[in-house]
């Protein structure tokens, strides 16, 4: 049974990490309109993004249902906790799902509006997201009775909307070119620096998780990792391509959520937080895990086909 259940934790994660890294950076072209003011880049940086959006959410949707399925313990306790944040990221992403819908029919006042909609949205989406995260890990790892908008939850938002938006950054090096290249180059260096220093805050303002990791093999190459992909952004970010860029900086994010979650495992190991005793039954992990057999690849090749039409420059 603690294989199924580890197998299941498994799939949750892959289902987590997909999410981040591809929702993720559409939150963060999104962000980017407030910084952006030009209506032609922001036309293209919006239909780079709308293809693939809704898409990208049904990762989203696939990690919700299989928490519900495989770890109803978990999820009870997730959605007691965070019910606010969580409701906040749900009505973010309905408000960024209609700015990016109906802004190309709208008039120019009613854009105007949208405009200032979308990146509102998906500022709090992103926010709400990680302030979800430092909260899981306050109450989890830590046992600490924190509150979703504490310092170390508030902090883990910040950090993630920092992520995003060098996620954000990249993609639109890569996918429109010179007519955001200076500007998006330069704000990646900023949103750099913010995010090393906002991973550092959260780092020493709770250590715990880190260490937890860290006493494993797997948990040390994590570590090694990350600094070594912060020197490689270093470097792209002063000459190197938006594609790399952004392929860089979805390595560096999802090494720190594996970090995290060896730190989990450490946690169900040492029987703190046994994966068995929050799971479901045998049965039903068995069916659910047949299903996702079948769901993630066929996920993953529609994700693959589209973005392979839409892999060209954005006109």
């Amino acid at each position: 049974m603690e294989g199924l259940a580890s197998l299941s934790a498994a799939i949750m994660l892959f289902s987590l990490l997909m999410y981040l890294m591809l929702d993720g950076t559409d939150l963060g072209v999104g962000m980017l309109f407030f910084w952006i003011k030009a209506e032609e880049p922001r036309r293209r940086m919006a239909h780079s993004i709308l293809p693939i959006w809704d898409a990208n959410e049904t990762w989203l949707v696939l990690l919700a249902g299989g928490m519900l399925a495989l770890f109803p313990g978990i999820y009870a306790r997730v959605l007691s906790l965070l019910y606010i944040p969580v409701f906040m990221m749900l009505l973010s992403l309905v408000l960024r799902a209609m700015a990016l819908e109906y802004r190309s029919s709208a008039s120019a006042r009613i854009r105007a509006l949208l405009d200032v909609i979308l990146p509102l949205a998906s500022g709090l989406a992103a926010f709400s997201q990680g302030a979800c995260a430092g909260t899981m890990v306050s109450r989890f790892l830590l046992n600490n009775p924190a509150s979703w908008f504490d310092i170390f939850p508030v902090l883990c938002g910040l950090g993630l909307m920092s992520i995003y938006l060098l996620l954000g950054c990249g993609w639109i090096r890569w996918r429109i070119g010179e007519a955001v290249e200076k500007q998006a180059g330069h704000l990646s260096g900023y949103f750099f620096i913010l995010c090393c220093l906002l991973c550092l805050a959260v780092m020493l303002l709770e250590p715990l998780p880190w260490r937890l990791g860290w006493q494993y093999t797997a948990g040390k190459a994590l570590s090694l990792i990350i600094l070594l992909l912060l020197l490689v952004l270093v470097i792209l970010l002063r000459r190197g391509r938006g594609l790399l860029q952004l392929i860089a900086t979805l390595a560096f994010m999802t090494a720190i959520v594996l970090l995290l979650a060896t730190g989990f495992y450490g946690l169900s190991a040492n029987n703190l937080m046994s994966l068995t005793d929050m799971g479901s039954s045998k049965t039903t992990q068995s069916v659910v895990l047949i299903g996702s057999a079948v769901i993630i690849p066929l996920t993953l090749a529609y994700h693959t086909w589209v973005f392979w039409v839409f892999r060209g420059k954005v006109l």
